[in-house]
């Protein structure tokens, strides 16, 4: 019998896609992003910092996303993640193609016809 890929596996995926789509309505620092990704998927996603923030680092470097440091009082200094006009692009490709594999997988199965 075979194993079930990992959850580290799914991740890998579709971390990008992930992270972009949560940052495409307003900027986000990086503990709010892994919040969202455990709270939206009901807790079957997870993403610590040891992989989430090289991701945001990546997507930094490759221009997708800009981040700043912002200081309020009383709390520590952040960095705050928005998705720039190149990463909507990245972002719009990839959830074509998520679209498309989805369906796909589902046409396999024998899921519901999408």
């Amino acid at each position: 019998m075979q194993e079930q890929p990992s959850d580290r596996e799914w991740k890998k995926g579709s971390a990008e896609l992930l992270v972009l789509s949560l940052l495409e309505t307003r900027a986000k620092h990086g503990y709010e992003i892994s919040k969202l990704i455990q709270m939206r998927s009901g807790g079957a996603l997870s993403f610590h910092v040891t992989t989430l923030y090289p991701l945001l680092y990546r997507l930094e470097e490759r221009g997708l996303v800009t981040g700043r440091w912002v200081e309020k009082a009383n709390q520590r200094r952040r960095r705050y993640y928005s998705i720039t006009p190149q990463g909507r692009k990245v972002l719009r490709s990839q959830r074509e193609s998520w679209r498309e594999f989805v369906a796909a997988i589902g046409r396999v199965i024998g899921g519901e016809h999408a």
